[in-house]
């Protein structure tokens, strides 16, 4: 395989924005996960967050990430569910793909950081631009801050929970999205998130202990 079994440990930044949408907007869970879990709602909204992601040196891949995912519910337990996913490195939607069901898919990422703070990222496919959006730095709150939770994802005919866990220093700050209305994200088009959050130096922890050894195409087996 060309990918690194689980636990994948991760380090890098983060910039996440939360929207409430319409619960008839959203896309459609795949099946068995629309068995399983539900999205949490607030009135008629659901909530979803979108990520710009930048997975940096120190961690088992380095790669740049722009997803979409819904808060949702098992019974009363909170799940996060990934609904659109993009990345620049073949490894990374390999691994996420086999691993843990997540729908990754390729497109060219950037994600730039300049030196005022202000942190912006672009994403499009050979079928046309995804999102753009720009990150304002605000409030850093003391400390660093635990990151815990569980993905619920479509897993061939099951649904795998996945734990992550991890830290990272918090700020509060501004986004300002462009979302393109024909693409895949379109039910965010023209919406202002209620609240914007960066992640800063995060330390994560995806996924559970496996056995296997990762060695990296080309790479000799280990003795």
């Amino acid at each position: 395989m060309n990918y690194p079994p689980e636990p994948w440990d991760l380090r890098g930044q983060l910039f996440l924005s939360v929207f409430a949408v319409p619960r008839d907007t959203l896309p459609a869970l795949p099946d068995p996960l629309a068995a399983t879990v539900r999205p949490v709602t607030i009135g008629r909204k659901a909530i979803v967050g979108v990520a710009w992601v930048r997975y940096e040196p120190g961690g088992v891949l380095t790669y740049e990430e722009l997803l979409a995912a819904a808060l949702t519910r098992s019974g009363r337990r909170l799940r996060v569910s990934i609904t659109d996913i993009w990345v620049d490195s073949v490894p990374s939607r390999d691994g996420g793909r086999a691993l843990w069901g997540i729908p990754k898919d390729l497109a060219e990422l950037t994600v730039h950081t300049g030196p005022s703070g202000r942190t912006s990222g672009a994403a499009s496919t050979a079928r046309g631009p995804i999102a753009a959006a720009s990150f304002s730095p605000g409030i850093r709150l003391p400390g660093r801050w635990p990151t815990p939770m569980t993905l619920a994802q479509a897993f061939g005919d099951t649904v795998k929970h996945s734990p992550v866990r991890g830290h990272a220093r918090l700020r509060l700050g501004g986004a300002t999205w462009r979302i393109e209305p024909g693409g895949p994200l379109r039910h965010l088009a023209g919406r202002r998130p209620l609240l914007t959050a960066t992640l800063a130096d995060f330390r994560l922890r995806f996924g559970a202990q496996a056995d296997t050894t990762y060695a990296p195409a080309g790479a000799p087996p280990e003795a």
